[in-house]
């Protein structure tokens, strides 16, 4: 069982400008001259930390992280302004461009994986391969199966405290409820939605409850840029075409991905995995047994760490043992 590599520091660090109100934390690690890649982070909302970093060979990859609009280290937290796919898929090439790479990897999961084929299938030339995690398609069905209907029946006792904040008579769209309270003036309600809605997310990351993944996902800062930042987009469908990310997959057909899917992930069933796969012909399916969503559940840890092992043999022609 493969675990992370250890922790690195980076060796650079750049706030990058990308318009009058977002200022991006970008940093790199690893090896200057080595393979190029980038880790996008989940949520919408979420952001990167030392962690990150640890699934790539620092000897190997030249490992770029950043927090995406309103997210983490990246300014100003939690803002809704500017803050689309197009504006995230745009951003990721200014990075790409102010760092003077040509091509990278794709290293994404949840949110990260949906965000790394909308980039991939509009910059294909930029991109050297996928490794995506926890895929996310972000069509109608996959929101209304966490948020509306379908973990509910899974997880009554946890969907009862999501839904506690919304009067009754909003229940019949709790994405709808729940953004009214995210982008409101009353503060203490917000912060009483964020709350909830990242506490939901937080408890179903794993297949066995983490109060760590909790705690995580309870911190107020964290919780409020998670849940508007996830709110804003899902009440705009993600600011994608209806299953556009399966019917634009003919564009980077040619890429090698390698796609890795809790079996019992329940923020994000296994279809969506499923589907990609089908639409891919270059890519390999990995279901982890006796995992959910979370990157850190030993089984996807270790299959991450040899995806990028296994990337890295291929396109720098290593032998085995060298990744």
């Amino acid at each position: 069982m493969q675990t992370w590599y250890p922790q690195i520091k980076p060796y650079a660090r750049h706030d990058l400008a990308v318009d009058d109100i977002h200022t991006l934390y970008v940093d790199e690690s690893g090896s200057p001259e080595g393979l190029p890649v980038v880790f996008i982070h989940g949520g919408p909302g979420s952001g990167c930390d030392a962690q990150s970093r640890c699934y790539f060979d620092p000897n190997l990859y030249h490992i770029v992280t950043f927090d995406q609009r309103g997210c983490g280290r990246s300014t100003p937290r939690a803002n809704l302004e500017n803050n689309t796919t197009w504006d995230l898929v745009a951003d990721l090439e200014r990075i790409r461009e102010h760092l003077g790479i040509d091509k990278w990897v794709l290293f994404g999961g949840s949110w990260g994986s949906t965000l790394a084929l909308a980039y991939a299938q509009t910059h294909p030339e930029r991109v050297h391969g996928l490794i995506v995690r926890g895929i996310f398609l972000a069509r109608p069905q996959d929101i209304h199966w966490f948020y509306q209907e379908g973990a509910s029946r899974l997880f009554p006792d946890y969907w009862q405290d999501y839904r506690a904040p919304i009067p009754v008579e909003e229940r019949h769209d709790m994405i709808a409820a729940y953004h009214k309270r995210l982008t409101g003036n009353d503060q203490i309600a917000q912060m009483h939605a964020a709350k909830a809605w990242s506490g939901w997310e937080g408890r179903m990351l794993g297949l066995c409850p983490s109060p760590q993944h909790v705690e995580r996902f309870s911190e107020p800062q964290r919780a409020l840029s998670i849940a508007r930042i996830e709110c804003h987009y899902f009440t705009n469908n993600s600011f994608l075409e209806p299953n556009q990310l399966i019917r634009d997959m003919h564009k980077i057909a040619h890429l090698p991905g390698i796609i890795i899917h809790g079996r019992y992930d329940m923020i994000c069933p296994l279809d969506n995995a499923w589907e990609l796969h089908q639409a891919w012909p270059n890519s390999e399916l990995q279901v982890i047994r006796e995992a959910g969503h979370a990157a850190s559940e030993p089984g996807i840890t270790d299959a991450l760490v040899r995806a990028t092992g296994e990337m890295a043999r291929r396109l720098l022609d290593l032998p085995p043992e060298e990744a």
